[in-house]
């Protein structure tokens, strides 16, 4: 209900000031007055501050940078003496500038070492660098403009090694403007070139050996005809959008061997000419052919059809979504798939080369389904894990000699493929690469020959070289693996003891390791560390012991590890296998494989002491992006266990305690970040603006700090300009919190001299302010504790946005500017204050270093001793339980229900233009009549009548009845009215012209008529006298 009561008519009064004999007085008095509300001015306390509203961040960044990034972390090294906290860092790849994901990256964990200084733990963060690899190597060719075929091997490494450590100087400079608090000398750094690096790697590499867990294989694995090398399945990434050419092609069922199913005997006596339909993605691969799986459960369907004389063996279940491929048909018979098995088949090739390949045989298998392609599969065990394995487990595969493969190591033909084709048709597929030439080649052989039923392109997901960004193919070369059935069960039982942020990632890694059986560790690369395996030529034999590996690692120790590539053969045989091989140092050769530089990074935590102390782990944390469950997260877990598993009684540990997973960044329209798309958005750019500053301004290393702080970084997150800029008004507003606070609560010399109020002494919004605080407070340290930034960064700009700037600084400035500089009333709210910024700095320290040093520096100018140290040598002392007060809180709340309601009157009157100021008004709060029992919120505002001006912020406030409001008239007036909680009853509210003058120093209308100054006024005036 909302009254708004007319102006009543009255008597006109004349003004004084039309009185001849008095003009002359007015008129000097308002002169004077004028200079009189000057020099009132003057007697303000008005806010004093050198902490300017705007900040040049170039600037102020610059005054801090020393002080909270590489002292701070040496100064925490040598001074601090709690709890051991560490983070290893997952290196990035020494490659190209910096991305927005890096700056995710790097600024998390940057948040989280803060915020374990800022409560008194010792951190030990080494920054890091993955530095060997394909892109490195590529990048080095490309700059050298040569091809890695026609250099020698020793100068692409030269050239690698010097790209790398170009490329981990300038990401260095692009980190440091990220506010990391590091120490970036090499003593307190690592890159994985390093000699000490590498050495502590080979030894990792030495012990799992030790533990029978690497061998020599020859087997179908992940190669990259790009990068001339295998790869490991965390390697890969997949193109949904990949087009095929598909096959269906037939072979011919051999009739004339031995068939051992009576079933098929008597099919084949009544149609000889039986052909088997298969369907393929990969055609190149039908010159590798070692059998054809059905599954023997299967019901298989003998039909007559127009595509091919005799009959088309398929699956019964797939002949209806075969029908546009075989047409119109007549089924014969049908059998069951174990009546196949056995069977023999002739090479698809046969019709043009009868010698070239023996018959193979119908071979069964569980992965044979009837939801693709015919129903029966094409086996290639050198170019399929399934087939291989198929094979193995049917005792098919004895050695490497049994494996038919024709791809050689650029992903092309081998001149092999003429045993299969014959020579003649061999020339057109020799040298030309299986996914282009090659395949297209194949399948016009296939027409050529009678064997092709039909081509199909389909559109599928197919796997990638994450790093060149080209198919890769399966094909099966001679590598080293890394046995994982016997440690993984280990590492699962580890990880039980780990904590996952966020908890669901825990299942993603989970599952990675429990599907793993062997990790291919060795690359066909020229820039890595050396699998220093050693090869006996005569016999083909690879050795790779601990004791030749023993002595190896003493002889690299010693001359460093490029030795492995420079020196002789004759510097790592031992006379061991000198004496049991023939040959002599001739007969010997080194090995060229390079590791997985996942095997690189995956072993950084060997640079990490044994836990001491009642610690678990080596590192408390570990933080990456979500692709790490597959790469780096995966290889350390796995490196550590096959060093550990064994070695004692007890299990295994994790090298890491807690896994923290942040998602990938994306544009504001959700989209990936590619330069083709033009949406690529460098951190160097947010921090130091781009060419056009008022597209791009310089937002300075904390605004992208609190972004980061800001996004559920679990999830893939957005940044562009619309998310920029209101990270950059979030900031200012709790700039200017911290701003306003600075300048009310005095220099460091007056803080010196201030008493401060007891808490018994604080008004209710003190107390209620002191109570938000302490809520902030818990709040913070439950997120950082909890990795939940933005739930710390919402509290924190609420608090100064909402309980701060929006209501308390608001209520309170009449009191910090016009009050008595001794009274009790000011002191409390300096006395709050002070402690608001005390919390606040600390709170926002861990995201806002350089804010946060900015306030110590301006809150202690003058104490040299305490100013030049950094804000994060201050422990961050949690606010008091004490300062918990629901009561206060509850009883702010009703209160505030009142403010809205006077704040809404006001407003009306505001737009009828009856005032200007809020303190132009009076409020009348008007209590019911014939009260029994007197509800709490009467109680309460009878408690803080004289509070109540101060919160609605008009010149006074009363407390009346309806029986006392007699009839008196004003100019205008409004009325409201609103429950009373637990009772019937209802309170109005009505607000009216302030019934006294307005005081030209304070501003307010409580000024008697006669007098210059308002009571309060008066008497901070005649103490300032």
């Amino acid at each position: 209900m909302c009254l708004v009561v007319a102006r009543i008519a009255t008597r006109p009064v004349r003004p004084h000031f039309l009185k001849s004999s008095s003009s002359r007085h007015i008129f000097t008095r308002h002169a004077s007055q004028s200079l009189q509300n000057a020099s009132y001015s003057k007697t303000l306390l008005l806010p004093k501050t050198s902490f300017p509203l705007w900040v040049n961040s170039a600037q102020s960044e610059s005054l801090f940078k020393k002080k909270t990034c590489e002292e701070l972390y040496r100064w925490q090294a040598q001074n601090v003496h709690g709890p051991l906290f560490v983070l290893l860092d997952g290196p990035p790849y020494a490659n190209g500038h910096l991305h927005i994901g890096h700056a995710l990256n790097k600024i998390m964990k940057d948040i989280i070492n803060r915020y374990q200084v800022s409560t008194g733990h010792k951190i030990h963060y080494h920054p890091g660098w993955d530095c060997h690899g394909l892109p490195i190597e590529n990048k080095a060719l490309q700059e050298l403009k040569k091809d890695a075929l026609s250099l020698p091997p020793n100068v692409i490494r030269s050239a690698a090694k010097a790209t790398a450590e170009r490329e981990m100087k300038t990401q260095q400079e692009e980190f440091e403007q990220f506010c990391i608090m590091a120490d970036w000398s090499p003593q307190t750094t690592f890159r994985t070139l390093d000699h000490d690096y590498e050495i502590r790697q080979l030894q990792v590499f030495r012990r799992m050996v030790d533990q029978g867990l690497i061998y020599r294989h020859y087997r179908p694995v992940h190669y990259s005809p790009s990068s001339h090398s295998a790869l490991a399945e965390a390697e890969l990434v997949y193109n949904d959008d990949h087009v095929s050419h598909s096959v269906y092609v037939t072979f011919s069922l051999d009739s004339q061997t031995t068939i051992a199913s009576t079933a098929l005997r008597e099919v084949l006596a009544k149609e000889p000419s039986a052909n088997l339909l298969v369907w393929t993605t990969t055609p190149w691969t039908l010159t590798a052919n070692m059998g054809i799986a059905v599954h023997p459960e299967l019901i298989y369907s003998f039909v007559r059809s127009s595509v091919k004389e005799g009959a088309l063996v398929v699956a019964k279940d797939r002949l209806i979504a075969l029908e546009h491929i075989i047409g119109p048909h007549e089924v014969i018979t049908e059998i069951k798939g174990a009546d196949l098995v056995g069977a023999q088949f002739r090479s698809i090739f046969s019709p043009i080369h009868p010698s070239g390949s023996m018959s193979a045989k119908i071979v069964a298998a569980s992965h044979v389904t009837s939801e693709s392609g015919s129903g029966l599969v094409h086996c290639a065990p050198a170019h399929g894990a399934e087939d291989y394995l198929a094979f193995r487990a049917l005792g098919l595969l004895q050695g490497p000699t049994d494996i038919i493969c024709h791809v050689d190591d650029a992903g092309k033909f081998s001149p092999g493929v003429a045993h299969v084709v014959g020579d003649e048709a061999a020339q057109a597929l020799v040298g030309q690469e299986v996914l282009k030439g090659g395949n297209k080649a194949i399948i016009r052989l296939l027409e050529s020959i009678g064997s092709l039923v039909r081509v199909q392109k389909i559109k599928h997901r197919y796997p990638y070289d994450w790093k060149t960004g080209e198919p890769i193919i399966v094909t099966a070369t001679s590598q080293w693996f890394a046995n994982l059935d016997g440690i993984k069960d280990d590492a699962l039982h580890a990880l039980k003891d780990v904590q996952f942020y966020p908890p669901s990632s825990r299942n993603r890694l989970e599952s990675f390791v429990r599907s793993r059986s062997e990790w291919c560790i060795s690359r066909q690369r020229v820039w890595g560390v050396p699998i220093p395996a050693l090869y006996h030529t005569p016999t083909d034999t690879a050795v790779l012991s601990s004791e030749s590996l023993t002595h190896i690692l003493r002889v690299l120790s010693e001359r460093g590890v490029a030795h492995w590539w420079e020196g002789p053969v004759e510097d790592f045989l031992t006379p061991e296998l000198l004496a049991n091989f023939a040959g002599g140092p001739e007969a010997w050769r080194k090995g060229t494989d390079t590791m997985d530089v996942w095997f690189d990074s995956g072993s950084n935590w060997s640079t990490l002491s044994a836990p001491t102390g009642g610690r678990k782990h080596r590192a408390d944390v570990c933080l990456e992006g979500t692709d790490q469950h597959r790469g780096w997260f995966q290889s350390q877990l796995l490196t550590s266990m096959g060093v550990s598993s064994g070695q004692s009684a007890a299990r295994p540990v994790s090298p890491y305690g807690t896994l923290i997973t942040h998602g990938m960044v994306l544009d504001e329209a959700g989209k990936k970040m590619s330069k083709s798309l033009g949406n690529i958005i460098s951190p160097m750019t947010i921090i130091h603006g781009g060419k056009d500053k008022k597209k791009e301004p310089a937002y300075g290393a904390d605004v992208l700090r609190l972004w980061v702080a800001t996004v559920e970084y679990w999830r893939d997150m957005s940044i562009g300009p619309t998310v920029l800029a209101q990270c950059a008004e979030s900031m200012r507003k709790i700039r200017n919190s911290a701003r306003f606070i600075l300048g009310n609560i005095g220099t460091t010399i007056q803080r010196k001299h201030f008493v401060p109020v007891e808490r018994s002494e604080l008004g209710l919004a003190e107390r209620f302010v002191m109570n938000e605080l302490y809520k902030l407070d818990q709040t913070a340290a439950e997120g950082y504790a909890n990795y939940n930034f933005p739930k710390v960064m919402n509290s924190l700009t609420n608090f100064a946005n909402i309980t701060l700037s929006s209501l308390y600084f608001d209520i309170r400035k009449d009191c910090l500017y016009a009050n008595d500089i001794q009274s009790v009333e000011r002191r409390a709210v300096v006395t709050t204050l002070a402690k608001v910024l005390d919390s606040m700095t600390s709170v926002m320290a861990p995201v806002l270093p350089y804010l946060a040093e900015e306030i110590h520096s301006t809150l202690h100018e003058g104490d040299e001793a305490v100013s030049q140290l950094s804000v994060f040598a201050k422990k961050w002392t949690p606010v008091s339980a004490e300062w918990s007060d629901p009561h206060a809180e509850q009883d702010m709340a009703s209160l505030l229900r009142m403010r809205s309601v006077v704040l809404s009157l006001l407003e009306k009157a505001r737009g009828d233009k009856h005032l200007k100021s809020s303190l132009e008004a009076d409020v009348d709060v008007i209590l019911p009549n014939d009260i029994s029992v007197q509800p709490y919120l009467l109680q309460l505002i009878e408690r803080e009548e004289t509070f109540l001006k101060t919160l609605f912020i008009v010149s006074d406030a009363k407390i009346t009845d309806e029986g006392s409001l007699g009839a008196g008239s004003f100019a205008w007036s409004y009325v409201s009215s609103m429950d009373i909680p637990d009772s019937d009853l209802e309170l109005a509210i009505r607000i009216r012209p302030a019934s006294s003058s307005k005081c030209p120093r304070c501003w307010t209308y409580t000024r008697e008529e006669q007098r210059d100054l308002c009571p309060r006024c008066e008497d901070v005036v005649r103490r300032l006298d």
